[in-house]
């Protein structure tokens, strides 16, 4: 939370990781505090955003979700905040045989406070980020949680209490102590990547170190928790204080590396030959990405192929005028990139006001060679990354997963960069700028 919190409201309690209510309270407790949520438009959902050079304009189509009555908003500057999941849509692997399944089965995603797990015995389906944190939870209320992986995801433990946080907000004021606290967190996450990038095996065999301390002795490490990727190829999964560990230790839950065969009427049948009873099955199986909401862009009536735009420093689209997009981290907390792009946006704005430009075009030299976006080898990342914006080799069409180096360039950010295309408005357009974030 020292680093996934805004760095002008620093997270002031002693924990690093933190439920799910906690993060909400402290985001609705900031929009008040700032007057943002009087700005919001709910029960507003963009399914389109058309933009017209004649009028140097972006006219914005939403559905309202509470009346089903479409609205149009017009704005001089779009600012997309979405993220890269889709919301409404989890990941669920065909499986054969669910449908004769007695019990209940439920998506991570779309959990209800009225599923009750407590005495049953439960299946959770996965081994990511999702799986590692619901399990330990789950254990504490049902018979038995078993993890169902069909290959093992690297895994770090983290204390949930900073030390130095507390030890420092015993003797330094919060405005001395949490920007220390803040990039020593910024730095752990830095090294814990680059050594994963630069020496692997090194990494590797620190994690493996750090499991053999915390699991029972004898416990199967090398079948279990030993995944056939390099560290950081895909994302690492973090528990708080080891809990999953200790649940594994405390025999409260249980880990099976195997195939899915097919469900049954009272569990799953795996390729081993072996069944996993079950009365509660989660699917932990991962999330669709899809850019930009799945909002569809066009720019003077031609629809945007959003797969063959290049992006320019993290934030905006080749070819497309006056839109942004806010994109964080894979590798760090996605405030902080999310921040620095808002940085440079402002620097964008400002520069044009300056100028008296009404239109601002990322233009990408043909002979930039097209990379993915995104370098990570995740099943969900691979499977829409064909979906997604191109990124080149080098700046400005590349922007490095390194915070400190990135924040230096975006404080240097040049808005007269010869790659963007300013212009002024035509004389029949309206000169004030609008913004819809």
């Amino acid at each position: 939370m020292y680093t996934l919190c805004y760095p002008f409201r620093p997270w002031s309690g002693e924990q690093m990781i933190v439920d799910g209510p906690s993060i909400l309270d402290y985001i609705r407790e900031t929009a008040r505090e700032h007057g943002v949520d009087q700005s919001i438009r709910f029960h507003h959902r963009v399914v389109g955003a058309r933009w017209s050079s004649a009028d140097s304009c972006w006219t914005v189509e939403a559905e309202r979700t509470d009346t089903g009555e479409t609205v149009h908003l017009t704005c001089g500057f779009l600012f997309t905040c979405t993220g890269y999941y889709r919301y409404d849509e989890g990941y669920t692997p065909e499986f054969a045989g669910i449908e004769r399944f007695g019990g209940e089965i439920v998506h991570p995603q779309f959990w209800t406070d009225d599923i009750d797990h407590t005495g049953k015995r439960v299946v959770v389906i996965g081994s990511g980020a999702t799986a590692v944190t619901l399990i330990p939870a789950l254990a504490e209320r049902a018979e038995h949680v078993t993890m169902l992986q069909r290959s093992p995801s690297y895994i770090l433990s983290l204390p949930a209490l900073d030390p130095m946080a507390r030890l420092l907000g015993r003797f330094l004021p919060a405005r001395i102590a949490y920007p220390i606290v803040r990039w020593r967190n910024i730095m752990i996450a830095l090294a814990i990547y680059g050594l994963s990038r630069r020496r692997p095996g090194a990494m590797r065999r620190l994690i493996r170190r750090s499991l053999e301390r915390r699991l029972p002795p004898g416990f199967d490490v090398d079948t279990h928790f030993n995944p056939s990727y390099e560290p950081w190829d895909q994302r690492m999964c973090l528990v708080p204080d080891g809990d999953l560990f200790e649940a594994i230790s405390a025999g409260r839950v249980s880990v099976v590396t195997d195939r899915i065969s097919s469900f049954t009427e009272t569990g799953l049948a795996l390729e081993s030959g072996s069944e996993l009873e079950a009365d509660l099955i989660v699917t932990a199986t991962g999330l669709k990405m899809v850019p930009f909401g799945g909002v569809g862009l066009s720019v003077d009536g031609r629809d945007v192929n959003v797969a063959e735009t290049f992006v320019y420093r993290g934030m905006l689209l080749s070819g497309v005028p006056n839109m942004a997009f806010a994109f964080g981290y894979t590798n760090q907390s996605w405030t902080l990139g999310a921040d620095l792009t808002c940085l440079q946006v402002c620097r964008l704005l400002n520069h044009m006001d300056r100028y008296g430009y009404a239109q601002v075009t990322p233009r990408q030299d043909p002979a930039v060679e097209s990379l993915p976006f995104a370098d990570l080898t995740s099943g969900y990342v691979l499977r829409a990354i064909d979906q997604f914006p191109r990124q080149g080799p080098n700046d400005p069409w590349r922007r490095e997963q390194h915070y400190p180096r990135d924040r230096r360039s975006g404080r240097r950010f040049p808005s007269d960069d010869p790659v963007l295309e300013f212009s002024r408005a035509p004389a029949a357009a309206d000169a004030t700028t609008q913004i819809a974030v």
